[in-house]
């Protein structure tokens, strides 16, 4: 088994529907590879749903897995457990894959030397993207990556985005899993634990590579459009840092970076006010101010 493509869901089953078709699609020969679902506690239909895909693709080797710990991490490590490739390919189940996804990290890990890697992210927005949507504001919520049209190794001021990452088995073997502090459990909007994870491969010396043939589809649904759903990831993104930063001993850091970037927030939205786009100004500053209370408290 050369890769396996492993997606944790949780009560997303529609979307994931969509997400599988879009696997069922792959140019890769069928033998090659795998898909391993994680359900992590859904109450929905997903079961059933992922049963009467598997059954209506016989041809594809997809199978699901429970994993009872709430959170992404725990689900992710489950799906690494659990799957055979010898390659790991993350998506999420808000997300759909090109046809060559799976043939261009084979072809990464095997001919370019690779050992963890990412791929392109593009967002598709189930309705139509919202007026107040920035380049900042977008980046939180569909996390777009795009580093051109080659095959590159990613600095480290750019973190790849979770739902489109990929490593060798060994990766795991040798510097752990998915922190399991740090990701999304059940409705809590947390993160966090991709950053780390490449944060400790580079540390440690490892090349983080990108492949722009490898292309996720980052489907953001209308309720995450909404002011309720864009506080509460605010806040989540700011509690993740603040995690993360206490368990570095790096706080005051966190705290410094953050002031600084309230004060470029502050000019940024003075700048799309005074060229009347007063909707992105007012999303900009909702964004930071969700972030600083989840750092700094109320």
């Amino acid at each position: 088994m050369e890769l396996s493509i492993i997606i944790a869901t949780y009560n997303n089953a529609k979307s994931l529907e969509r997400t599988l078709n879009s696997v069922a699609k792959q140019d890769a020969d069928y033998g090659a590879w795998e898909c391993v679902i994680v359900n992590n506690n859904s109450t929905d239909d997903t079961a059933l749903r992922v049963s009467a895909f598997a059954k209506a693709h016989s041809n594809l080797n997809i199978r699901l897995v429970d994993e009872p710990q709430q959170g992404l991490s725990y689900a992710r490590n489950r799906g690494i457990a659990e799957s055979q490739g010898e390659i790991l390919a993350f998506i999420d189940d808000d997300e759909t894959i090109n046809e060559g996804f799976v043939s261009a990290y084979i072809d990464l890990f095997h001919n370019h030397g690779a050992f963890a890697a990412a791929g392109a992210v593009e967002v598709r927005y189930d309705s139509q993207r919202p007026k107040w949507m920035s380049y900042y504001t977008e980046k939180m919520i569909g996390n777009p990556i795009n580093l051109g049209k080659e095959i590159v190794t990613i600095t480290s001021a750019v973190t790849p985005a979770g739902g489109n990452m990929a490593f060798n088995r060994e990766i795991f073997n040798l510097y752990g899993g998915f922190d399991t502090d740090l990701g999304r459990k059940g409705e809590k909007l947390f993160g966090g634990e991709e950053n780390e994870l490449f944060d400790r491969l580079r540390n440690l010396g490892e090349r983080v590579f990108y492949t722009p043939k490898a292309i996720v589809y980052h489907h953001i649904a209308d309720r995450k459009l909404t002011p309720e759903y864009f506080d509460k990831l605010s806040y989540g993104v700011g509690v993740s840092k603040l995690l993360r930063a206490e368990k570095q001993g790096t706080e005051q850091a966190l705290y410094k970076d953050e002031r600084a970037k309230r004060r470029y927030t502050l000019l940024l939205s003075l700048f799309y006010i005074l060229t009347l786009r007063p909707q992105k100004a007012k999303w900009l500053m909702r964004m930071r101010n969700g972030i600083s209370k989840g750092i700094f408290g109320n």
